[in-house]
């Protein structure tokens, strides 16, 4: 019995959402050369909100945003030569949970991010 439980609280725990909450830096190599995003994220459970900003696109919310497990996902609206668009986020936290690697599709062209904690 004693196993189970032990089993059992291991379990929740692997499957409990990352704590990603907090300031981070991105950067990414785009058509134009290298990017950078900061994401503040807030995460309250498996439900994830927050802001972005980007030198080139400005500041964007976090919308539609989960952690689950290891997995983030979330959209943001930014405003491109007079014309939004929505990107959709999927990311991956890795083990230690100081580092997220984030794919966003552009456009048809997919888009590589690396972040690290800072805050």
């Amino acid at each position: 019995m004693k196993g189970i439980l032990s089993l059992m609280a291991l379990l929740a725990f692997t499957l409990a959402a990352a704590d990603i909450s907090g300031t981070w830096k991105a950067t990414a190599e785009g058509p134009n050369g290298s990017m950078e995003r900061t994401f503040v994220f807030k995460a309250e459970g498996n439900k994830l909100t927050g802001e972005t900003t980007s030198s080139m696109l400005g500041k964007s919310t976090i919308t539609d945003g989960k952690v689950d497990g290891d997995n983030v996902t979330f959209n943001i609206v930014v405003k491109y030569q007079d014309n939004e668009m929505n990107l959709n986020y999927k990311g991956k936290v890795n083990p230690s949970g100081n580092g997220i690697k984030f794919t966003v599709d552009v456009q048809g062209q997919s888009i590589e991010w690396d972040a690290k904690k800072v805050s």
